[in-house]
């Protein structure tokens, strides 16, 4: 009976053995997207850093792809962001600016990514992934009323959403001074103290007979400081309580926040997805707090780096990265994983001060950095993809190829064939994987708000990469290499310099951009400005319309068609009736149980 039962039994265990080895070929690929906030190039070992130690990014770039001309298509956080979400130009969903205000600005505005836009989020939830965003989001909340959260993550393909709504800046932290329009601010000060100084003087006046005036008068002039001192305080001087906020999906559970135990909290959550999620398919969106400023003073890695308080930020930084990688090995998921890492933009050089010194990052010797239009130093940023068994470990592709790549990549990695909108990007698999030894990107667009700033074209069958730059920002003080005097660069009108002809570098054999090139030092002069207009114009043409700003000439465009411009003054300011709040408003205030910490 044993003899006939033993042959019965080993057919069983074999069957079961091909169907779990068959679940396990066709389950589909797990997504960890790691990017740091205003990172430099320069930071980070793997591209040239031999003085910051950041051995756990190093580690995913020896086991995985280094690209080392992978572009952020906008050098300012939220036209990055929208660009890297949609696989599409920030001027496509209405992200890009028109003048001085660049960046959502109030958790209050109304302004943010339409919910009519796809995301890469969206599109997989669709194809059955269980999608979670941990960390920073900054593409707007509210659009009409305070809970419609229309603009909100959860609005747009994420399931899970955990942290900062808006993001991590000097406002939340006291002492560290303000970064949104403190030159406003201190015109509004000085006008409500004038008014009480005013009042106060008619006052003085009419009670010691000097002046005869009018009752009524002075109770309108009252009335007003109050107005102007209400206009200039709530919206400003409470900034901490509007916009330094953590959510839980749509819930606010701290406001303010503590700034301190921020990274470990993020940290926590980002973990906590992965081994919630470990046996479906995920996606991951780890948008970090770091190296944004106000910079983290954790204490077991204050002053253990050697440039400063800067430097132990990006250890630190360093050291999450390989606590996230380490929960992805421990629990076997590696080789069904691919992890990503980038930066949102280049490192912001005008943040320093006397006291902490360099704030912002090192960009190597790429010039310029965050909101310097097309320069290289803002918008060329660190690029590795790592999946075991996959990709092979230890490839370098020196290609151009941009943060909206990612859209289409995961699209064809999750299996989702269904028609899209226009994308700016391309699916890069066939790259990593050696498939093909050139990038689909023959041209790239640099914008710089709603400009187009500049144009890249890698000719086919040339190791040579052109770079048209129509105009360029006007650098503050003169000489100087960025625009102290404004702290970050502007876009418009007096702010940029136009050229006539473009300014033209190979970025291949000058990656410094510093030297340009004319008639005389290139063959090819000629024919690079042909073949640049006319990608403008094929570019252009993909937009619904097209609008010409009168200081732009041509470089300018818009959707306006199908999408409303989300970076307008009307959209940006704070409004009370759209304000997150924990608790009854203008009463908010929470703090967040954090038993895990």
């Amino acid at each position: 009976m044993r003899s006939l039962l033993a042959p019965f039994l080993l057919f069983l265990l074999l069957a079961a053995g091909r169907n779990v080895t068959g679940e396990e070929a066709n389950r589909k690929p797990n997504f960890v997207l790691m990017m740091v906030d205003d990172l430099g190039i320069g930071d980070v070992g793997c591209y040239g850093n031999d003085t910051i130690r950041t051995p756990n990014i190093d580690r995913l770039a020896s086991e995985g792809v280094k690209l080392t001309q992978h572009i952020a298509a906008a050098p300012l956080c939220t036209p990055s962001r929208a660009a890297f979400m949609t696989g599409r130009y920030a001027l496509r969903s209405g992200m890009g600016s028109t003048g001085r205000v660049q960046v959502l600005l109030f958790l209050g505005g109304s302004g943010g990514l339409p919910k009519s836009e796809n995301t890469f989020a969206k599109r997989l939830q669709q194809q059955g992934y269980t999608t979670g965003l941990v960390g920073k989001w900054h593409l707007g909340v509210n659009c009409d009323h305070r809970g419609d959260h229309c603009h909100h993550p959860n609005q747009h393909g994420f399931s899970y959403f955990y942290g900062l709504p808006f993001t991590l800046f000097n406002d939340c932290v006291p002492g560290h001074g303000s970064d949104v329009l403190a030159d406003l601010q201190h015109t509004l000060r000085n006008l409500t103290i004038i008014l009480g100084v005013g009042l106060l003087t008619l006052v003085c006046a009419h009670v010691c007979g000097l002046l005869e005036v009018n009752l009524w008068f002075l109770v309108a002039l009252f009335f007003l400081c109050i107005l102007a001192t209400a206009i200039w305080y709530v919206p400003f001087k409470l900034l901490p309580t509007w916009n330094c906020i953590i959510m839980r999906n749509q819930e606010v559970i701290e406001q303010p926040m503590t700034v301190e135990t921020l990274p470990q909290r993020l940290l926590g959550e980002a973990q906590h997805f992965i081994k919630r999620n470990v046996d479906r398919p995920f996606l991951l969106f780890f948008s970090m707090a770091h190296i944004h400023t106000p910079l983290f003073k954790t204490p077991a890695f204050a002053g253990k780096s050697r440039h400063g308080c800067y430097g132990d930020n990006v250890e630190e930084m360093d050291w999450i990265i390989g606590k996230l990688t380490e929960t992805v090995d421990s629990l076997g998921l590696a080789n069904n994983t691919l992890m990503y890492f980038t930066s949102d933009h280049g490192g912001h050089l005008e943040d320093a001060d006397s006291i902490i010194g360099q704030k912002g990052g090192w960009n190597s010797i790429y010039k310029g950095g965050k909101a310097m239009g097309g320069w290289e130093g803002g918008i060329r940023v660190p690029g590795i993809f790592r999946w075991p068994g996959r990709l092979a470990a230890g490839r370098v592709i020196d290609e151009p190829t941009s943060l909206m790549d990612l859209y289409p990549t995961l699209k064809y990695l999750a299996k989702d064939t269904q028609p899209d909108r226009h994308l700016d990007g391309y699916n890069l698999m066939p790259l990593l994987e050696g498939k093909v030894e050139r990038s689909e990107h023959e041209f790239m667009f640099h914008y710089c708000g709603i400009y187009l700033n500049a144009v890249r074209w890698h000719p086919p069958g040339s190791d040579s990469v052109f770079k048209v730059h129509f105009f360029t920002p006007n650098f503050s003080p003169p000489g100087a290499g960025g625009c102290y005097d404004t702290k970050v660069c502007l876009c418009h009108g007096e702010h940029v310099t136009y050229h006539n002809p473009p300014l033209l570098y190979d970025i291949f054999h000058d990656p410094s951009e510093s030297h340009p090139l004319t008639p005389d030092t290139e063959l090819r002069y000629a024919e690079i400005f042909e073949q640049t207009a006319k990608a403008v114009g094929k570019h252009q043409n993909t937009f619904s319309n097209k609008q010409v700003s009168d200081d732009t000439q041509s470089h300018a465009n818009t959707d306006a068609h199908t999408v409303q411009n989300q970076m307008t003054w009307e959209k940006i300011l704070w409004r009370p009736w759209l304000q997150p709040c924990c608790g009854t408003f203008p009463f908010c205030g929470c703090k967040e149980d954090t038993p895990h910490i």
